[in-house]
């Protein structure tokens, strides 16, 4: 009985290493994977730095200029430096709308006239 448990358990470690192994074969793609994702992240975000950087210098330089020909004001400041809140959420929340009137369309459209039309019939039969 003895032997038969460390036959067992021999057998169990063998399995174990061979698992581990192909574990690490496959993780090394992807490792590979998510390292270029990793990257590609990264450089994204460093060209959305750059391009930001680069509008605030064009702001401020035209702020410069319209400082020193007096035409600046506070509500030109305001409009200037205040950034445009833009997202992805509300052009979102209009494609649901959207789709929201097209399927209500084409459920209930065809509908309201059937409905119109067998109301009218009724009082008819009635007669």
């Amino acid at each position: 009985m003895n032997k038969n448990l460390e036959d067992k358990s021999e057998e169990l470690e063998q399995t174990l290493l061979k698992q581990l192994q192909l574990f690490k074969e496959d993780s090394k793609d992807w490792v590979k994977v998510g390292g270029l994702v990793l990257a590609g992240g990264l450089l994204t975000f460093a060209i959305v730095q750059a391009t930001r950087k680069k509008k605030n210098r064009e702001t401020e330089r035209a702020l410069e200029v319209l400082e020193r020909e007096g035409l600046l004001s506070k509500n030109l400041e305001k409009k200037l430096t205040t950034s445009s809140k833009s997202s992805f959420w509300p052009s979102l929340g209009e494609r649901l709308l959207l789709v929201g009137l097209a399927f209500a369309k084409e459920k209930y459209f065809p509908n309201l006239f059937n409905l119109v039309s067998e109301d009218d019939k009724s009082p008819e039969e009635g007669k």
